[in-house]
């Protein structure tokens, strides 16, 4: 687990550090596409965009503590990370001549993807709100169990608020 009091510099991260490396290689791969291929461009967008969630939401998920926010930010990593996976597909649908270098990139994703397993784990499972959606709760805490914030008393007239 992570110490609350402890501050992570996310640019250390093994996963952060393989997430930008991920986003240099499609970067390379992308500069290859031709400018005047619209289908093309397209998916050269979403990939930029995909590689660059790699990385981002390390940085968001390491900023907070809260077990929900560091889940939101996993779950949008892997989103990015499985449509980057799949990706060669469409280049190879619209006719892109180097599809054969996106096999570099799937295989730095499973790279990542192991990394990320760690990174997970490692999620303060006690540190949390309930997330009333249900989506992001730890385990053994569901969106309509009582919340024991709630049986802390409030008083505006404590010392403490004045």
């Amino acid at each position: 687990m992570f110490d609350s009091d402890e501050k992570i510099n996310f640019k250390k991260l093994p996963l952060y550090k393989k997430g930008k490396e991920i986003f240099e290689v499609v970067n390379q791969i992308c500069q290859l596409i031709p400018d005047d291929n619209e289908p093309l461009g397209h998916i050269k967008g979403i990939m930029l965009e995909d590689a660059m969630m790699l990385t981002v939401k390390i940085a968001g998920a390491t900023a907070g503590q809260l077990y929900d926010i560091k889940m939101e930010a996993a779950t949008i990593i892997r989103k990015s990370a499985n449509s980057l996976m799949i990706q060669n597909h469409s280049l190879e649908m619209f006719g892109f001549e180097h599809v054969a270098y996106f096999q570099i990139v799937r295989d730095l994703l499973e790279e990542y993807r192991l990394l990320f397993i760690d990174w997970v784990s490692k999620f303060d499972k006690w540190d949390y709100v309930i997330d009333r959606w249900g989506l992001f709760n730890p385990p053994g805490v569901g969106p309509f169990d009582h919340d024991p914030d709630d049986d802390i008393p409030f008083n505006g007239d404590d010392e403490l608020f004045q």
